[in-house]
């Protein structure tokens, strides 16, 4: 949300305002000084070969004057309105000198055409970005009318006085002006960029709450259906081996539920709540995926580093399908070869990785072909889904290996139970 500057009522920037929106470096510090000393030097030198002041102040009245402004440059980016003002005081005491009493503060016979202060094009300059615009426009117009004296004007003093005064603050407040439009417009630009990210944004999220209905809706309805007449199954037949596999298709289809709430949760991008403990049963054990893969000739070895602890169920299935994919694809394409499987938990989340040898026999053309040839894709989505990185490639040496990048927790709304 931009911020609109306050503004006096004549329309012109609050000069507090004004003076916080600038704030030099040291780049302009350095060359506001160097320009000090500069003109110093330049005014000292007029003194030198030009013609002294003759009033009871003394010969050096008017150099020191000048030299005296010319150095309070140095602190204009701090006190601009004191600096301002001393400018301005410096014109009407050369006025006044030179009305009342020749030769005062300003030689009778000048080797320039300034009537005002020196240093005052350059002040007049930067007092666009330092103060408002109502005060800058009457310092110039009084210094204007210092350096041309209107009421006795001649050829060499009026045009060269305005061109002192207000020719700098013309093009100071044209240059301030385009520094603020450009701002504006670039201030604009990325507003509608934010915009437009925002309404992209929102309408994935609206495709992904009418996909999360719709897998409510219809599938989590089937497998409920699937899962009570497993059930019924089970309790009604008078056969073992029938019971057993109607528990068997029970509870897979409840854990699939679980798994499809979850999922539907984390589309809803459901409200933040603290994760629910996991339990030996929600997830699946990956040491039964590892013991199942050794009991059909796949040596596979299990490494688990860290502490589980408190970890989203979310993800925790995740890391077992990842684990329960990656050794199916070794037991279809690499026969006869060995597999790792390594669970890192840390407190940013879970690193899985499952690697696996060169294939010691060819694969069997019927167990290969038998896969979709979406697996991996489906599992990148899956970990990508809930905010994961996942790569999978062949190893350097040969074998394959497959790894996954996992928070430590996705907030879902039917997944906290």
């Amino acid at each position: 949300m931009r911020i609109i500057p306050s503004r006096s009522p004549g329309g012109y920037r609050d000069p507090v305002e004004r003076s916080r929106s600038f704030r030099p470096g040291p780049v302009d510090t350095g060359w506001l000084t160097l320009a000090a000393l500069a003109f110093a030097g330049l005014d000292v030198t007029l003194y030198v070969f030009g013609e002294p002041t003759s009033g009871w102040a003394g010969p050096a009245a008017g150099v020191t004057l000048q030299v005296l402004l010319d150095l309070s440059l140095i602190l204009l980016f701090r006190f601009p309105r004191l600096i301002a003002g001393l400018i301005m005081a410096g014109g009407l005491l050369m006025l006044a000198s030179d009305l009342l009493s020749p030769g005062l503060l300003v030689p009778e016979r000048q080797l320039t055409l300034m009537t005002v202060p020196t240093i005052t094009p350059v002040v007049l300059s930067q007092l666009a970005r330092l103060i408002d615009r109502r005060t800058l426009l009457w310092l110039t117009a009084i210094l204007a009318i210092c350096a041309s004296r209107p009421w006795d004007a001649h050829w060499n003093t009026t045009p060269f006085g305005l061109l002192s005064t207000a020719l700098p603050t013309t093009l100071s407040l044209y240059f301030e002006a385009r520094r603020q439009l450009l701002r504006s417009l670039r201030d604009r630009a990325e507003r509608a960029e934010r915009e437009q990210h925002l309404l992209a944004e929102r309408a994935r999220a609206e495709e992904r709450r009418k996909l999360a209905e719709e897998m409510h809706d219809v599938v989590t309805h089937r497998l409920s259906l699937m899962v009570l007449h497993a059930g019924a199954l089970g309790v009604v037949s008078a056969d073992e081996a029938v019971r057993t596999s109607a528990e068997d298709i029970r509870r897979e289809g409840a854990l699939a539920l679980d798994e499809l709430r979850d999922l539907v949760g984390v589309l809803r991008n459901g409200a933040n709540s603290e994760p629910p403990t996991l339990t030996e049963g929600q997830a699946g054990d990956p040491a039964t995926l590892v013991a199942e893969s050794a009991s059909v000739g796949i040596p596979t070895e299990l490494i688990v580093r860290g502490d589980p602890g408190r970890i989203s169920p979310t993800v925790a299935r995740t890391a077992y399908r990842v684990v329960q994919e990656a050794l199916t694809n070794v037991r279809k394409h690499a026969p006869g070869s060995s597999a790792t499987v390594e669970l890192r938990h840390h407190a940013d989340g879970v690193d899985v990785a499952v690697e696996n040898t060169r294939a010691g026999a060819p694969p069997d053309p019927a167990l290969a072909g038998s896969g979709s040839g979406a697996g991996l894709a489906g599992l990148r989505q899956r970990v990508e889904l809930i905010g994961g990185r996942f790569a999978a490639g062949p190893r350097p040496g040969g074998g394959f290996r497959v790894d996954a990048i996992l928070p430590a927790y996705v907030p879902t709304a039917e997944g906290d139970r």
